[in-house]
């Protein structure tokens, strides 16, 4: 699947008049330390507090008022979930939202107070679906997949349209990957818009499954749950995602828990801004020295910042 230039247009069109343009933020200290020039587009401070925002609101308003009024129905760990509810109540809709039971109690309450509906599931990603199907049987709903969904896709590309639109020049973009939408998004958005830049894909290297299925031509899922402080990052590509991934991403780069939790911190301390562990691998990658990015101009995506303040990582 491709998206054309109007299509990306189309649905930033849509979704502009219920999401933040986000700020893009530098910092001196972190261009001398990694020896290059990062961008970081800020999707900490989009609604619901994470770029899923984009890709709900553009699915919940793609929907006719006929399939609207059935509500909707997703399955997430979080970020999604919560920006499923926020969107559909915005339409005046019903949403079901299916969340791990592991799922973050702070992202649980986000869903509570956006006024979804959640049904708890095991922790598999089998588990995800398999509760997901039966809850479409018993509601009639419409299912919005997190991540394997074109117009998700589509809403997600519109943040790598807003950087590439800001920014000139960029070298690279980096993004986190999980179930692919943002990832894919980002791909495609840099090639409908004929820009030069390389999409790097960055990922725990314990949920290894995207860099894994992208090295070997196959699409494996993640088969448990994956034990990773990223909860974010926890699903595996999807059959949209991981072709356009595969086509379009230029590499895809793991990076360990130490890692990920030191480039978080770094981010609070440097920056003063509050991301979460997911967000924070995409940095990690270049503090590690993963990426040469010397003398680059490099945009990364800091994908949210939902945290749960009584579990922090360096606690």
């Amino acid at each position: 699947m491709e998206l054309l230039c109007s299509d990306i247009e189309a649905a930033h069109q849509r979704i502009k008049p219920y999401i933040h343009r986000t700020p893009i933020m530098t910092s001196r200290l972190l261009n001398q330390q990694i020896g290059c020039e990062l961008f970081f587009k800020c999707e900490n401070f989009q609604k619901a507090g994470a770029f899923k925002a984009r890709g709900a609101f553009h699915a919940v308003y793609s929907l006719s008022d006929e399939e609207a009024s059935r509500g909707v129905v997703t399955h997430s760990s979080g970020n999604h979930a919560a920006a499923l509810a926020l969107a559909a109540r915005t339409r005046g809709i019903p949403a079901y939202i299916v969340m791990p039971e592991n799922s973050s109690p702070t992202k649980q309450r986000a869903v509570r107070a956006y006024g979804g509906n959640i049904i708890l599931c095991g922790p598999t990603q089998d588990d995800r679906e398999t509760t997901a199907e039966r809850v479409l049987r018993e509601t009639a709903a419409v299912l919005i997949h997190p991540y394997n969904d074109m117009r998700i896709i589509a809403g997600q590309a519109t943040c790598a349209k807003e950087l590439l639109e800001d920014i000139a020049d960029i070298d690279m973009i980096l993004a986190p990957v999980s179930g692919g939408g943002l990832l894919s998004g980002t791909a495609l958005a840099v090639s409908a818009m004929c820009s030069p830049a390389q999409v790097i894909g960055c990922e725990p290297e314990e949920a290894d499954d995207a860099f894994r299925s992208y090295r070997d031509g196959v699409l494996y899922p993640a088969v448990t749950p994956p034990r990773t402080i990223c909860d974010g990052l926890r699903t595996s590509l999807g059959t949209l995602t991981f072709p356009i991934i595969r086509t379009h991403v230029a590499a895809i780069h793991t990076v360990s828990e130490q890692a990920t939790i030191h480039a978080m911190r770094t981010v609070w301390e440097v920056m003063k801004i509050l991301i979460e562990p997911s967000c924070a691998v995409s940095l990690a990658v270049l503090l590690e020295g993963k990426l040469d990015v010397h003398g680059k101009r490099v945009g990364i995506i800091l994908s949210g910042g939902n945290v749960d303040l009584d579990t922090l990582p360096w606690q």
